[in-house]
C-alpha cells in the first residue's frame, strides 16, 4: 500500500510537470513567430504555424504531445533539425557521469565530517563543521564554479576549465555540484550518529571493551548510514536537475547545457522535453528512495 501510494504520487507529479512545461512554453508568446524569426513575413509565420500544428487548439496540441511523449517521441528540434529523443540520449552520458561524480564527492566528504561532528558534539569542531554546512548550502553554485575555474584552472593550471575529454574535466564541476548535497548528507549523518552513540547497544559495546574505532565504524555507522544511503537517491535527483547551471558554467555538453541552448534559441520542443526528462528522473529517484526507506524501515510499509 505504501509503495502504491508513492507510485501514484509520482505519476501525478509527472503529469503536473507535463502540463506546466507545456503551458510555460505557450505563455512565453507566439511560438510560430519565435521560430520564424524577426525578419519573417506574416505568410511565413502562417506556414510555420500550420507545419508544426500550432494552428490547432491548445488542448489538442497538449494531448498530442503527451501521447507522443508516452511513446518516446519528443518531437523535432527547431535548432538541430533532429529528434529531441536522440539529442537527449546523446547528451545523457555527460550529465549522468557528472551527477554520479558529484554524489560520490558529496558522500566521501559529508559522511566523515558528519561522524567527526557527532563524536565531538557541542565542541568547536562540531560548530565549525555545521557552519561549513550552512555556508555550503547558501553559496551560489555559479559563483563557486567561477571561483574554482579562476583559481585551479587559470592561476594554477591543475585542472581543465571546460570539456570532458579526460576524467579531469569532471573534477571541478563535480566539486561544485557536490556542494548542493553535502550539507544535507552531513547533517543527516551527524544526527544519526548522535542518536546511535547514545543508544543502549553502543553502551553495551563499550562495556564489552570494544575499541572506539570498532564502536563507531562497525556498530554506530551501520545504523546511522542507512537513511543517508536512501536519501542519496533524492540528492542525485537534485544534482541532475541543477546540472543546467553547472554545465553552462563549465561548457559541458550535457542535457542541462542542451536545455540552456534551447532556451536561448527558442527551441521549445527541446525546452519542454528537457524539463520533462529531468523531472521524470527526479521523480523516479525519489520513488527509489522511498522504496529503499521502506526496505530499511519496515514500519513505513504499514503507513
Amino acid at each position: 500500500m505504501f509503495l502504491a501510494r508513492r507510485a501514484l504520487i509520482a505519476l501525478l507529479v509527472t503529469l503536473t510537470v507535463l502540463t506546466i512545461s507545456f503551458a510555460l512554453t505557450r505563455l512565453s508568446g507566439d511560438l510560430a513567430v519565435a521560430i520564424a524569426g524577426p525578419q519573417a513575413t506574416a505568410a511565413d509565420v502562417d506556414v510555420i504555424r500550420r507545419a508544426y500544428g500550432l494552428d490547432r487548439p491548445l488542448t489538442v496540441q497538449f494531448f498530442a504531445w503527451v501521447t507522443s511523449a508516452l511513446r518516446g517521441d519528443l518531437g523535432q528540434s527547431y535548432m538541430y533539425h533532429d529528434s529531441v529523443s536522440r539529442l537527449i540520449a546523446a547528451r545523457l552520458p555527460v550529465t549522468l557521469t557528472l551527477g554520479l561524480t558529484g554524489l560520490l564527492i558529496a558522500i566521501a566528504t559529508a559522511i566523515p565530517l558528519g561522524i567527526i561532528a557527532a563524536m565531538r558534539e557541542g565542541s568547536m569542531m562540531d560548530r565549525g563543521i555545521m557552519t561549513i554546512a550552512v555556508v555550503g548550502q547558501a553559496m551560489p553554485s555559479f559563483w563557486l564554479g567561477l571561483t574554482l575555474i579562476i583559481f585551479f584552472g587559470l592561476k594554477l593550471g591543475w585542472l581543465p576549465i571546460s570539456g570532458v575529454e579526460t576524467w579531469e574535466g569532471y573534477v571541478l564541476p563535480g566539486i561544485v555540484l557536490s556542494f548542493s548535497a553535502i550539507p544535507a548528507l552531513m547533517r543527516l549523518t551527524r544526527s544519526g550518529m548522535v542518536d546511535a552513540l547514545a543508544s543502549d547497544y553502543i553502551r553495551t559495546a563499550r562495556a564489552k571493551g570494544l575499541s572506539r574505532t570498532a564502536i563507531v565504524l562497525k556498530h554506530a555507522l551501520r545504523n546511522a548510514a542507512m537513511p543517508v544511503v536512501a536519501i542519496s537517491a533524492v540528492q542525485l535527483g537534485f544534482m541532475l536537475s541543477g546540472s543546467v547551471v553547472i554545465e553552462t558554467v563549465f561548457s559541458l555538453q550535457g542535457v542541462g547545457y542542451l536545455g540552456w541552448e534551447a532556451i536561448s534559441k527558442n527551441d521549445f520542443p527541446v525546452v519542454q522535453s528537457v524539463v520533462l526528462f529531468l523531472a521524470v528522473v527526479f521523480v523516479l529517484l525519489t520513488l527509489l528512495a522511498d522504496m529503499m526507506n521502506a526496505a530499511l524501515d519496515p514500519r513505513l510499509r504499514t503507513q
